[in-house]
């Protein structure tokens, strides 16, 4: 006797469709699974067999044989559970085979028959409609996650029985059907205001100019300038995200299982501020079975690290590719997996150890050498991948007593989305979203000075030895500057002040 149930497996951020087979023969009892099972999948033998017998039905005392295809890929976790118990049921002609080849099957079981959510229904949502399948068939606690993908029926359950009667046509269960505007307007209060902060006008210009063209930033400043309380304020200023940006965010907390019940969609950009102790994997990703890092969860967000140079120096270079590629690869002996990591990057620095060079008011205590050290820590060619660097003096007596009205971000905000708009408008048909993803044909095309902003650049790309990234950098925040400003070309002014914001660049 054979029964064929239809399965997932994730791989990466996306879900691959397996095949689960189950043939019942002469033999000793036994149940074994092949098709490269890890441990947890391996012990569903034993909450299949408890599943069954709790929940009212015989187990075969036969041998049964589960094959898990593809069987080249790893498949891990306990969501092959029900389709393994579905399986079994199918063969010895519990359930009739109708409607079992229209739905995938996910979940974990319980002792007594319970379904028990698991991780990444999102993307077998995705997996299920490219598939051409009715829908999916997974616990009840995730259908929320999976109901946001539409033209796939979403079956939520709670017990084995439940599945045994759905597909034997004696239940009906209702598709959960999610709204998708209600869930968009979960974002909720962006949080804190860019009207608290005082004084520091020229960093709020330049955290307006990365927002508007999501551009990696550096804050260089003394302690108590306020680099981090500027950075948390980034959020209130992004361009609400758009729903093909909160699918990808929302897979990758997806296959974590770090989903709220009640937040089934990511619909407000992400903020991540891991701790400078974290290492390359948890930055990055990978363990033996690759999971994403704080890269990957601040996809189409914001990552911010504070105090950069005490991060490790071989956990910031792996850095690098994310911030280049927008994605990250991982390749272990048994798998290789691609996540998201289009990430607007901000950092902020004290400029010496003691944090007071160039103080007016603190004397800093560094020698020059233990100054080239610590700054030293944040290699050149990471340098070269942030576009704008900029200094964040103390906060003034007079600024910080000012009683007056400030912007707020709502003001900012506005002027940043019609910026983003423009960009929209000008990478329409491409996979580029901003200006600080465009191609080298893109610069070209998009970000021509005018003559006197071309002599410029030659001046100042001649005296300060700078970088080819570098200079494409320049360009590419001219570009987003005079988007702000709603004009067409770049011109000498909007070059002039790109290259103020390479701070650390002309003290070389």
């Amino acid at each position: 006797m054979l029964a064929k149930v239809f399965s997932s497996a994730l791989v990466g951020i996306d879900a691959i469709l397996v095949d689960v087979e189950v043939d019942i023969a002469q033999g000793l009892p036994q149940l074994s699974t092949v098709g490269l099972p890890d441990g947890a999948v391996k012990e569903s033998k034993d909450r299949v067999k408890a599943a069954l017998k709790n929940s009212g039905y015989d187990f075969p005392n036969r041998k049964i044989t589960v094959n898990l295809a593809p069987a080249d890929v790893r498949k891990e976790g306990a969501s092959f559970d029900l389709p393994i118990s579905i399986g079994i049921l199918a063969a010895t002609g519990v359930i009739k085979e109708g409607l079992l080849k229209r739905y995938i099957l996910l979940g974990e079981l319980s002792l007594d028959g319970g379904v028990k959510p698991v991780r990444g229904c999102l993307s077998v949502a995705v997996a299920a409609r490219e598939a051409g399948l009715a829908g999916i068939i997974i616990p009840a606690e995730n259908v929320a996650e999976g109901g946001v993908v539409e033209g796939v029926d979403v079956i939520g359950v709670t017990e084995l029985a439940e599945v045994v009667e759905f597909l034997n046509g004696n239940r009906d269960i209702v598709p959960y059907r999610a709204d998708i505007d209600a869930l968009f307007g979960q974002g909720g209060d962006p949080g804190d205001d860019f009207s608290e902060v005082r004084g520091q006008e020229h960093a709020k210009r330049a955290l307006e100019v990365a927002a508007a063209g999501s551009h990696n930033l550096l804050m260089i400043g003394p302690p108590g300038s306020g680099k981090t309380m500027l950075a948390r304020r980034i959020p209130s200023i992004l361009p609400p995200m758009l729903f093909e940006e909160a699918i990808e965010t929302t897979k990758v907390y997806s296959v974590m299982g770090l989903l709220e019940r009640d937040h089934a969609l990511i619909s407000t950009r992400p903020f991540r501020s891991p701790h400078h102790t974290i290492s390359d994997v948890g930055l990055i990703g990978g363990s033996n079975t690759p999971k994403p890092g704080e890269v990957s969860l601040s996809h189409n967000g914001v990552l911010f690290l504070d105090e950069l140079p005490e991060f490790k120096q071989h956990v910031l270079e792996v850095l690098r590719q994310p911030m280049e590629d927008g994605r990250v690869t991982i390749s272990r002996a048994l798998s290789s997996v691609t996540y998201p990591s289009r990430i607007m990057l901000v950092a902020a620095m004290n400029p010496c150890p003691c944090g007071y060079l160039s103080d007016p008011v603190h004397q800093c205590s560094c020698t020059p050498l233990m100054i080239h050290r610590y700054r030293s820590r944040v290699s050149g060619p990471l340098l070269d991948r942030i576009d704008i660097h900029i200094e964040v003096p103390a906060v003034k007596y007079r600024d910080l007593a000012d009683r007056g009205e400030t912007e707020s971000s709502a003001a900012i905000a506005l002027r940043v989305l019609r910026s983003r708009e423009v960009q929209k408008e000008r990478f329409k048909g491409t996979r580029v979203r901003s200006n600080a993803q465009m191609t080298a044909r893109m610069i070209r095309k998009f970000c021509e000075p005018d003559e006197a902003g071309n002599r410029m650049l030659e001046v100042v790309t001649d005296r300060l030895g700078l970088s080819a990234r570098s200079y494409t950098r320049i360009l590419k925040v001219a570009r987003t500057i005079a988007d702000l400003e709603g004009v067409e070309n770049i011109q000498e002014h909007h070059i002039s002040e790109a290259i103020q914001y390479r701070s650390l660049d002309r003290k070389t």
